[in-house]
């Protein structure tokens, strides 16, 4: 199946997936994918379905979704593979951008190097790139990638693309304990990220079983220190931990509000005690949460931080992000 959806997500509203890499066709087998070790690992680009093809398979799904009066947001390349392998990625996007829809593409960023890449990607109206180590031995412990690729050439070719590419930028970073999770590497990474100056930095966790066992994801009270790391340099810094709730507005059940904005930020308690205010409800209704371990009590820089528990978390759609 080449396309699929539409499906929600909390990054791009009604997202109709697009196929465009056959199963598992990829420049990485990153120790945490979902789809296990990568079978056919390649770094150059060639050809696989056609443009039109695509296109033809995309037009139908836009139709049958009218006919029912279901929105699409935005037609997302997310393949079971890196989608800049695909030789064809610049004429399908340009294909896709005909149907007046915009166009997102997820990539591992592993082949932003090239030119022909980044000249292709600048097509797209939404670019997310996955940023997981600055650190050569870290990334090739996790990411595992192709004998060909370089961390150094990767992160230049990154720095180059955002500085030219006009669309929205995003990054996404998938923490795993003891790995790359550490404070001097975030603070490298943040360092690194910062010069990208990306729209929004995404900080994910595996949230199905991983390729490697022991890929676990970091702690909360890590991912609270990172989190708070990122945002002193990065405009928008939001988690990615398994939740598609409403993270932002009010629904008036106010344990669901708890639990919806700290799967996107962890929370203060004195921002905790401003809501509990309005709501007209008492302390009692966190104590419950954290007790029923649905919420984390997390400390950082001497404040008190509450952060969505990671038990028991479902998937999200798209995670972990294709590698």
């Amino acid at each position: 199946m080449i396309v699929f959806g539409p499906v929600p997500s909390r990054r791009l509203g009604r997202s109709l997936g697009i196929n465009n890499i056959p199963p598992k066709i990829c420049t990485y087998s990153c120790a945490y994918c979902q789809l296990g070790r990568t079978i056919n690992m390649q770094a150059a680009r060639r050809a696989f379905y056609s443009p039109e093809k695509i296109m033809g398979e995309v037009l139908e799904k836009i139709r049958l979704a009218r006919e029912t009066d279901e929105s699409i947001d935005y037609l997302s390349l997310v393949p079971d593979g890196e989608p800049t392998l695909d030789i064809e990625l610049g004429r399908t996007i340009q294909l896709l951008r005909t149907t007046q829809i915009k166009v997102a593409v997820i990539s591992n960023a592993s082949l932003i190097y090239q030119k022909s890449v980044r000249d292709d990607l600048v097509h797209a109206d939404w670019i997310s790139l996955k940023v997981d180590a600055v650190d050569e031995t870290i990334w090739r412990k996790l990411d595992r990638p192709h004998k060909n690729l370089h961390l150094s050439a990767i992160l230049a070719g990154a720095r180059e693309f955002s500085e030219l590419y006009t669309g929205k930028l995003v990054t996404e970073t998938m923490l795993i304990a003891g790995v790359n999770d550490h404070k001097e590497h975030i603070e490298k990474l943040c360092q690194f990220l910062a010069g990208l100056t990306p729209t929004t930095a995404y900080l994910s966790i595996p949230t199905r079983p991983p390729a490697e066992t022991w890929a676990h994801p970091s702690s909360e009270t890590t991912i609270n220190r990172t989190y708070h790391i990122l945002s002193k340099a990065l405009r928008q810094v939001e988690l990615l931990t398994g939740y598609e709730g409403n993270a932002f507005a009010l629904t008036g059940d106010v344990k669901e509000d708890l639990l919806n904005i700290t799967a996107v930020h962890p929370m203060r308690k004195t921002a905790i005690q401003g809501l509990l205010a309005k709501a007209q409800v008492g302390w009692d209704v966190v104590q419950e949460l954290v007790d029923d371990s649905q919420l984390v009590e997390t400390r950082y820089n001497n404040a008190t931080y509450y952060i969505r528990s990671l038990r028991n978390i479902s998937p999200r759609e798209g995670s972990p992000s294709p590698d």
